[in-house]
């Protein structure tokens, strides 16, 4: 299903970012294009005019199979500092996140089986997920299964497009390790969280289409043929002259390579929030 934007990890106590995240269920080229017919027909553009956007409310729902820390009852203090995380990385698109509540679930069956568009999802989603289509629901759980090639499936994300076919499955899920100073040796910094969002306000991966094509319908990020790992500086993957994005959020490279959006991202994702989310922004 296009709405989903899926990520995973090599499954291991400790995980090295080689090669570190792979895509699992993304938007295809046919599905790009119908969004993006709509997008164009319905696109509400903010402007230098409108009033300064308030803070997106952001609902953190811990869910955990028991009440300590190894089961996924994260402390306060760690979802602190991932909204930290988060708001720097936006600082200068116009966004803000506030954190408007945490939610404390145990529910062992949802932390060991929630995964995309399951029952278990569902059944999650509708029980806990507060406020409309300009509030940000977000909910960590265990996704523990391993996946074929050993990979671990690290969070999920819907487009801004899709809320009103569905706006109980709004939000983001994500693996509960990956919130800073998780396990992920070099992805444990947060940076998972900024990508996941990078998709709720209606961005593309950057190597989405590959070399060929309109690929993530910003035109100042570089085409890219596939997603790149670790932090490869100077990977042409499209041998067009032109470096891959690598410090974008929207590739798969480790957190301390992922440091900007680019203005073309930045518009768009102005663009998306208003036009799906109600929600103008300037910066």
């Amino acid at each position: 299903m296009f709405r989903l934007a899926i990520l995973f990890l090599l499954s291991s106590s400790i995980v090295f970012a080689d090669p570190g995240f792979q895509c699992g269920t993304t938007i295809s080229d046919a599905e790009v294009t119908k969004a993006e017919k709509h997008f164009q027909a319905n696109k509400i553009v903010s402007n230098s005019s409108a009033a300064a956007a308030s803070p997106i409310n952001v609902y953190f729902h811990v869910v955990a199979k028991d009440t300590t820390i190894a089961g996924g009852n994260v402390p306060d203090s760690r979802i602190l500092s991932q909204m930290s995380v988060l708001n720097a990385a936006f600082a200068g698109t116009g966004l803000t996140f506030s954190l408007a509540r945490i939610t404390r679930t145990i529910n062992a069956t949802w932390f060991n089986n929630v995964f995309p568009e399951n029952v278990y999802q569902t059944e999650m989603k509708r029980s806990l997920r507060q406020g409309g289509a300009a509030d940000l629901n977000i909910y960590t759980v265990g996704l523990p299964f391993p996946l074929e090639g050993g990979f671990r499936l690290l969070g999920y994300a819907t487009f801004p497009f899709s809320y009103n076919s569905a706006p109980q499955d709004d939000g983001i899920v994500l693996n509960v390790d990956i919130l800073p100073g998780g396990p992920f040796l070099g992805y444990d910094r947060g940076k998972t969280l900024t990508h996941e969002v990078g998709h709720w306000v209606g961005l593309y991966h950057t190597f989405q289409g590959g070399c060929g094509g309109s690929g993530d319908m910003v035109s100042d990020t570089p085409p890219e043929a596939s997603a790149a790992f670790q932090c490869p500086i100077g990977r042409e993957s499209c041998f067009d002259g032109v470096v891959d994005p690598i410090h974008n959020y929207m590739d798969y490279t480790n957190d301390d390579c992922r440091t900007q959006f680019t203005p073309g991202q930045i518009a768009r994702l102005q663009s998306q929030m208003a036009t799906y989310r109600g929600k103008l922004v300037t910066n």
